[in-house]
């Protein structure tokens, strides 16, 4: 076994998407573990733009922040090398919270931590069988209510969250509208997964767009952006509408917040908004895994994967997803 373990350390919090100046690549000594403890060689790491909120000061967010100085946190994939832990061999995969490392030092009685099963593509345990995917089925069924028939429209539809939740919409009989950035990224999300129709938001006017292709309004939205997007969207809700928020990319490294202007639709519109966090339900990930994996595997849903070589190129990687240069769901891999 190698001697020294790379990891990246968070030395000061980034202003905007200057992580280059905020993180640095470290070395070492490979970590020894304590007893119920297990150490994992990292095959991937599963990027989340919902992490931005550890790179900060803030203390009334959903997450308390990366104290400065730490090994940089987020969901790994990988094969445990030593265990210590009666409940879990070496040899076996997992996922969990984990370092941005060449290896991850864990104690899987913390939480957060599955053991998963060898499959054809081990990528789905961080898509459509992992967070995403039990962040995009709880949020349309449990938060946005959708029912079939209905106009649901999705925001950040070209990443990978709003991907799965668009797909799950269409597979529930839902037309399903989709918000992305690019004429391209509009064009795969009609030609490649079958939305009904597109709004490209760096072209067209959000608002009139959504009145020509949804002139009775929208059922259920299921953003994932917030900020003047929100804003926009709330005059084209229908009447007895529901959103559902799951993410505010568009806000995360503001210092300034501020609330919709349009705040005031909720209660002529008689909407029901509701913001939900995934690690709350991480624990029914088998539950939701079980009416999900059918679609996967008879190729209802699938997902796009926008994959980074090398632990070196992980800032590269991240600042994707918040300049949008990223298609579906966002990895790094690791060399074996």
């Amino acid at each position: 076994m190698v001697e020294i373990n790379r990891y990246w350390r968070l030395d000061s919090y980034p202003e905007g998407q200057d992580f280059a100046s905020a993180m640095d690549l470290y070395d070492a000594p490979m970590p020894d573990i304590a007893d119920r403890e297990v150490l994992v060689k990292n095959l991937w790491f599963s990027l989340d733009a919902g992490t931005r909120m550890w790179f900060t000061s803030r203390t009334d967010s959903y997450m308390p922040p990366l104290p400065l100085g730490s090994p940089v946190m987020g969901f790994v994939l990988g094969r445990i090398v030593q265990s210590r832990h009666p409940d879990f061999a070496e040899g076996a995969i997992v996922r969990a919270y984990g370092q941005w490392a060449d290896y991850s030092r864990l104690a899987p009685d913390i939480g957060n931590f599955w053991q998963v099963p060898d499959i054809s593509d081990m990528r789905q345990h961080f898509a459509v069988l992992g967070p995403n995917g039990w962040t995009a089925y709880v949020g349309l069924n449990e938060y946005a209510k959708v029912r079939p028939g209905e106009t649901v429209l999705v925001s950040a539809a070209a990443g990978a969250t709003g991907l799965l939740a668009a797909q799950f919409a269409l597979a529930t009989g839902c037309r399903v509208i989709g918000i992305a950035g690019g004429a391209e990224k509009c064009r795969r999300l009609r030609e490649e997964f079958g939305l009904t129709a597109t709004i490209d938001y760096k072209n067209d006017d959000v608002s009139a767009r959504l009145a020509e292709i949804a002139p009775d309004g929208v059922d259920a939205y299921f953003d994932c952006v917030g900020g003047p997007l929100l804003d926009a969207i709330l005059p084209c809700m229908a009447m007895n509408g529901r959103i559902a928020i799951c993410g505010l990319i568009s806000t995360y490294d503001q210092i300034e917040r501020k609330g919709p202007v349009n705040f005031d639709l909720i209660l002529m519109k008689r909407l029901t908004v509701a913001g939900f966090f995934s690690p709350d339900f991480y624990f029914r990930g088998e539950e939701i895994n079980r009416l999900t994996q059918p679609w996967l595997d008879n190729g209802t849903v699938s997902m796009a994967f926008d994959v980074t070589e090398g632990l070196e190129n992980t800032l590269i990687a991240y600042a994707k997803m918040f300049t949008g240069g990223n298609f579906g769901k966002t990895m790094v891999r690791l060399a074996e």
